[in-house]
């Protein structure tokens, strides 16, 4: 395998740190971000001379171009970027302010959108590279008390989709990486919980919250795997359009899209009747 220079936002801890720790293990050079000089000095250590520290925040659009240009012109031209920076928002869609709908858009997916396209010209330009971006199991499915969440992902998921089609010309790859539960602080330092406010979704969503936070820090996933996993398909010659990461992803991605399936086949006929007589086909 050849050495590869990798860009990964919010390297701190989780899946990103995961990623960055993968990467470094082969012998891949790793710009990490980080919000803090002593998480810096962390990333830093862990492989002196190929884990570069930056500290950023992501939806700081003009930090993040300079970023990605002090990383091309100081570190080397970059091959693989991950837009894993975001956090989780859980509440009720009723719930939530709209303070908070706007906050968790502008990290998970505008955050996201500035890193991958102040990438893409220095890719574009070279024919060559792999754009990657964190979804998550809740980009291709929903559950309740995580509306804000799910959104900004299937957000990313559309924006993923089309980038891919646009840029396949250019020799590049684009990749959503899906996971599912991973024993990460995704549920609890990372994640922001709105407050409970209208006892009518108690039924509901109060068993839903508990079971999350008594499963944190004994999820399915294994980190390590997932940063083995993508360091894989950063290595292949025609990576997937989508990673879906954990056996409890793929039980649920599944039961979501079957469902999806189910209701076109079911309204198919009114689907149909929408129609001009005459009219062009996409």
């Amino acid at each position: 395998m050849r050495e590869q220079k990798w860009l990964i936002t919010g390297v701190s801890t989780g899946l990103g740190r995961a990623f960055a720790q993968a990467a470094l293990a082969v012998g891949h050079t790793v710009v990490g971000t980080v919000r803090s000089e002593k998480d810096l000095r962390a990333f830093e250590e862990l492989k002196p001379g190929h884990a570069h520290g930056r500290i950023l925040d992501v939806t700081d659009s003009d930090a993040v171009s300079r970023v990605i240009t002090d990383a091309e012109q100081n570190v080397g031209a970059l091959d693989v970027v991950i837009a894993n920076a975001g956090y989780g928002l859980e509440g009720t869609f009723e719930e939530t302010p709209l303070a908070e709908v706007r906050r968790q858009f502008e990290v998970n997916v505008l955050g996201t959108v500035a890193t991958l396209q102040a990438a893409l010209p220095h890719m574009r330009r070279r024919r060559r590279g792999h754009l990657m971006a964190v979804t998550s199991m809740g980009g291709l499915m929903a559950v309740p008390g995580m509306s804000a969440y799910c959104g900004s992902k299937f957000a990313l998921e559309g924006i993923l989709e089309a980038l891919g089609k646009e840029v396949a010309q250019f020799g590049l790859h684009v990749t959503a990486i899906e996971p599912g539960s991973f024993r990460t602080d995704w549920a609890g330092r990372s994640m922001t919980r709105v407050t409970r406010s209208i006892d009518d979704y108690d039924e509901l969503f109060a068993p839903i919250r508990e079971a999350r936070q008594k499963a944190s820090g004994n999820q399915l996933g294994n980190p390590a795997k997932a940063g083995e996993a993508v360091v894989h398909i950063a290595s292949v010659d025609q990576p997937p359009a989508h990673l879906v990461l954990g056996s409890d992803a793929l039980r649920l991605v599944t039961a979501a899209r079957t469902a999806v399936d189910e209701d076109i086949r079911a309204w198919e006929t009114l689907s149909r009747t929408t129609d001009f007589a005459e009219g062009a086909q996409l």
